[in-house]
């Protein structure tokens, strides 16, 4: 499933005749309120809530933003994983959304930086959670404080401009400049990072378990369910939630408003909204001109954390390039149906017998700029587990 437009209908405009003439004046926009979070913070806003403000824009496993913190403490902030927001069907040993602590981290430490202050971040201060499941636990303390001796670093300046693409890429490669600048981009970063591009005859080996990946996630039910729980159709649902996949296009809000669409159960395998989604994902990942990843040493919560924050600037430092990033997370995750395609990406990118985890691995390519995802205000993520 596309997770911004993944219902589209072959002869649609014939079932949509009866209700696009209401609608056809209607913009594809997001409503103002849901986006409101990609203005910048007023400067002279209390500094955790500044640095906050930003930390609240970083990639999210199905953009769920399962982020809580307190700032009970004074000059102090604590993150913890809101355990009222997890991926159960998709991420069940919730790896996906440990590494969206850390993207969040990452995002905070840099506006820290641009305001002169060092962010001392502890992780897991009480211990981490087992590699099942988490808990009330926090994932970090962060104490800020002035640091005359801090450093700005360049990669703050995108992340108002940092959204993810799922789009098609253009067909120009990436060349050995831009991997040279991605790769300093986590220099320091206990992730080790890595490339592929279509110039190399592996990245068809990439481009066929991406595609057997997707697959299975559309046509499991049980997965497939959990996106639809997550999608927010129109802009009465995108403004209530400001989270999760969101759809604004009018001829699909027509059909929920017909009632032709279904999100209560899920879509026959065999019908043809999940024919041809996988037929769209398929044209793109073929024609996907490169592909990146970063890999760790081991499984741990804390690696995993260090994986979001080595992530996110690796997606700010393509920005800067023009490129465009979409995680191919279906391979990684750690559902039955999928054991498959772990083992095969796994073995593709660390070798056979080698304990190294792949945390992410994304599609690489030239592409416009997209449109910005929703946010929830700041407010709503205050509070304690």
């Amino acid at each position: 499933m596309n997770k911004r437009q993944f219902l589209r209908i072959a002869g649609g405009g014939v079932i949509a005749a009866a209700t696009l003439s209401s609608l056809s004046g209607c913009s594809a926009d997001l409503p103002p309120a849901a986006v409101a979070a990609w203005t910048p913070p007023a400067e002279d806003l209390d500094i955790r809530r500044w640095v906050l403000s930003h930390a609240l824009l970083a990639p999210h496993a199905h953009n769920l933003q399962s982020w809580l913190v307190d700032l009970a403490e004074p000059d102090t902030i604590m993150l913890r994983l809101d355990t009222r927001r997890l991926l159960p069907e998709t991420d069940p040993l919730s790896r996906q959304l440990v590494i969206s602590q850390g993207t969040f981290l990452e995002l905070l430490d840099l506006a820290a930086k641009q305001k002169g202050y060092r962010a001392e971040i502890h992780l897991f201060p009480e211990g981490e959670f087992d590699s099942k499941s988490p808990d009330g636990r926090p994932t970090a303390r962060i104490r800020l404080a002035r640091d005359a001796t801090v450093q700005t670093d360049r990669l703050f300046e995108q992340i108002f401009h940092r959204h993810t693409n799922r789009g098609p890429y253009e067909s120009r490669i990436p060349d050995t400049d831009a991997r040279a600048v991605l790769a300093e981009s986590i220099k320091g970063y206990p992730a080790k990072f890595g490339m592929v591009t279509a110039s190399e005859s592996s990245i068809q080996q990439h481009r066929e378990i991406a595609m057997e990946a997707w697959r299975i996630e559309m046509q499991t039910p049980h997965t497939l369910m959990e996106s639809y729980k997550l999608l927010r159709v129109g802009p009465e649902e995108i403004a209530k939630h400001r989270d999760g996949l969101f759809i604004n296009a009018p001829l699909v809000r027509a059909l929920v408003a017909l009632g032709l669409f279904d999100r209560s159960k899920p879509s026959a395998p065999d019908s043809a909204v999940i024919k041809r989604q996988i037929a769209e994902f398929n044209e793109k990942m073929a024609t996907t001109p490169a592909c990146v990843w970063l890999t760790t040493s081991d499984n741990s919560r804390t690696s995993q954390v260090n994986a979001g924050r080595a992530y996110v600037r690796l997606q700010l430092a393509a920005t800067a390039l023009g490129l465009r990033m979409q995680p191919l997370s279906q391979a990684l995750q750690e559902y039955p149906e999928q054991a498959n395609n772990y083992k095969a990406i796994h073995q593709l990118i660390v070798g056979q017998g080698v304990a190294d985890t792949v945390q992410m691995w994304t599609r690489l390519g030239y592409a416009p700029a997209s449109q910005a995802s929703p946010r929830r205000e700041l407010q709503a993520l205050m509070g304690k587990a």
